[in-house]
């Protein structure tokens, strides 16, 4: 709660409460002599106007400039005392001293205590983004496990956002990548059903997670409601962190099966338990006092600064994530470390104890503000030795592998995948591309392309092609493609492609655990093909990977490409974006690869002789032919009895080779 002149308030505290100074006189032109000493002067005359009226009560104080935008956001336990720092220009650093020469207007907040001003200075900065603080640039939140309820076979999930959903959520996750391997993990363990209830509702027949059996398809009444019931109360209590309960049952169940000489069965609960133990050698911690828990440890190089957070809960690894948070080059990792708590846990769950690498000089004002907003006692802790040591070291490893690799990119290329993640919202920023476009001529000679694209470039190990098998042809229909789709038909051979593509990836890595799975799908087409990719890996249970489509404008104007996006209008970036330009470049990469692949493939084809299709005419034969002959063309004018002077030719395969180019009678 926050006050001003000794009265609660509750509203936002940029609306009132205010006390303020302004600056006497405009800035002076870009360029002047007299401009940076002039700024200086007004800034300090802004202060020193601001200090005349300032309490001496705790509060959060805000440096404006001339146009309103707040510069930096502060909190003290005497405003006054704190806010007259400002006008000792020799004891200011030299970002500070541009700060107050920028600063035209302050404003204060004041409030009970300085706990509640450290929680309301949190959620200033994040809400502004002030220049001159530290900035957690973070709007993603962390995805959850949700059992749902409300339905007689609960759905198992990934949750992002409020906890709106009834169910059982278990988190938070570091990453998509996490929640996604410990799903299809459990899936395997608990055969829980992962399509929504709409899906569930519509099926008559089991789907193919039933048939790889990561579900017991309670859709079409494999299981019985009290068994798939039990399932989902053993997924709870492994979430929950009785692991060793869930696996003793299971154990005990095989044993029992193994004994009556059910060994089918036996074996389904050894597959359970096999799935069961690979969760827990990733996640397993096995340090004495840690249940609930984040470690967070800093790297500094080269000006930057890596936070790793590694998320502990039930006793298990959730994984972790970097953060990249933005600051002055002169902070030290302590200092950026504090700013960097305060922020992130303003909108996030805090768990009872936060493992640190650095000491804090606000570490009691700090605990104490996160646990009033947490509603429990929380504690902050550097670990000095044992086993909580080890945790925050090994997190220090991870800051400085990640700092390291951000150093070695190339700026100019992340900050394009940035963006890119910024434009179409994104969870994460994307290392890996993959880019998928079509070539053929009226259906003929039909090839697919993937390229490949990340923070290094485009990756031309890794590009891949595919040629169309399932196109129709009279008479020669490729095996399991039933009917086959009409040549040409672009949408059908998106479908193909994809299909090929990540049904491979699945069977190589079921877990989703390597490098090679793609952080966005890009297409070249529109809704069409957006719909296609939808649908092939929903189908696949692959629906979380992201996906977009890039057509061309009206006539194919290029500058006017369309972006499709899942439930959402098309995206029209302006012509001269970077991020526009950087999507024309992965997809005219594609084309190019796509279009060399096709013609590659045609003038095989073309290269093929027509004595190919001819039963009995093997590679000798055809030497000999086209050697006496010159080629294919001349062989089929060619009569009976000029093919029979062909060595090696007899009567009956000069026949056939005749029959073949003319006809039979």
């Amino acid at each position: 709660m926050v006050r001003t002149r000794g009265r609660r308030r509750t509203e936002d505290p940029s609306a009132g409460g205010k006390r303020s100074a302004m600056a006497p006189e405009a800035e002076p032109p870009p360029g002047s002599s007299e401009a940076a000493p002039a700024s200086l002067a007004r800034g300090l005359a802004a202060i020193g106007d601001a200090l005349k009226t300032l309490p001496t009560a705790p509060g959060v104080y805000r440096m404006l400039n001339r146009r309103g935008d707040a510069l930096y956001v502060g909190k003290a336990q005497n405003l006054r005392k704190r806010v007259a720092t400002y006008v000792q220009l020799g004891k200011l650093p030299r970002r500070l001293q541009r700060m107050v020469a920028e600063t035209a207007r302050l404003e204060v907040v004041t409030t009970h205590t300085e706990t509640e001003a450290l929680l309301l200075e949190s959620n200033l900065i994040k809400r502004l983004m002030p220049r001159y603080n530290v900035l957690l640039r973070d709007d993603k939140s962390f995805p959850y496990i949700l059992i749902a309820g409300g339905h007689d076979h609960p759905q198992i999930t990934k949750h992002r956002g409020q906890h709106s959903r009834a169910g059982d959520y278990f988190g938070p996750f570091a990453s998509a990548g996490a929640v996604n391997r410990t799903i299809a993990a459990l899936e395997k363990a608990f055969l829980l059903r992962s399509c929504s209830d709409a899906v569930f509702a519509s099926r008559t027949r089991p789907c193919l997670m039933y048939q790889i059996k990561r579900c017991s398809a309670p859709c079409v009444g494999r299981i019985a409601p009290a068994d798939y019931g039990a399932l989902v109360d053993q997924a709870r209590d492994f979430l929950s962190g009785h692991s060793k309960a869930v696996q003793q049952r299971l154990g005990g169940a095989m044993q029992e099966s193994s004994d009556r000489l059910d060994f089918e069965t036996a074996a389904v609960y050894r597959d359970r338990i096999r799935a069961l133990a690979h969760i827990q050698s990733h996640q397993d911690i096995n340090v004495e006092g840690i249940d609930d828990a984040d470690a967070i440890a800093a790297h500094q190089d080269a000006g930057q600064t890596c936070i790793q957070v590694f998320f502990y809960r039930a006793g298990r690894n959730y994984g972790n994530r970097a953060y990249f948070p933005s600051h002055d080059r002169n902070l030290d990792a302590a200092t950026v470390l504090s700013a960097f708590v305060a922020q992130f846990y303003d909108d996030k769950p805090t768990p009872r104890l936060v493992l640190l690498s650095h000491g804090l000089e606000e570490r009691a004002l700090l605990a104490e503000a996160l646990g009033q907003r947490a509603g429990y006692k929380v504690t902050l802790l550097q670990p000095k030795r044992g086993g909580k040591r080890k945790l925050i070291e090994g997190a220090l490893a991870n800051a400085r592998e990640a700092l390291a690799r951000r150093l070695a990119e190339s700026s100019t290329q992340r900050r394009l995948l940035e963006d890119l993640a910024l434009r179409l919202g994104l969870e994460v920023t994307p290392r890996r591309i993959e880019v998928y476009d079509n070539s053929h001529i009226q259906g003929e000679n039909a090839y697919g392309a993937m390229i490949v694209a990340g923070p290094d470039g485009f990756v031309k190990a890794a590009y891949r092609k595919f040629r169309i098998r399932g196109a129709r042809k009279p008479g020669n229909r490729p095996p399991g493609t039933g009917e086959g789709f009409a040549p040409g038909d672009d949408t059908a051979m998106m479908r193909e492609v994809l299909l090929r593509r990540f049904s491979r990836a699945l069977k190589e890595d079921p877990e989703r655990e390597s490098e090679h799975w793609p952080d966005l799908v890009l297409l070249d087409g529109g809704r069409g093909q957006l719909n296609v990719a939808r649908e092939v890996l929903a189908d696949l249970g692959l629906g979380d990977l992201p996906v977009a489509a890039i057509a061309k404008g009206p006539e194919r104007d290029a500058g006017r490409e369309r972006i499709f996006l899942p439930e959402r209008d098309p995206l029209l970036l302006p012509p001269r974006d970077p991020v526009l330009y950087f999507l024309q470049r992965l997809r005219d990469e594609a084309h190019r690869f796509a279009i060399g692949t096709h013609r590659s493939g045609r003038s095989k084809a073309r290269l093929r002789s027509a004595l190919d299709d001819i039963a009995g005419i093997g590679a000798k034969r055809k030497k000999a032919l086209l050697h006496h002959f010159g080629s294919a063309q001349t062989i089929g004018r060619a009569g009976l009895a000029d093919l029979e002077a062909v060595e090696g030719i007899s009567k009956a395969v000069a026949r056939r080779i005749y029959d073949h180019f003319h006809g039979a009678a």
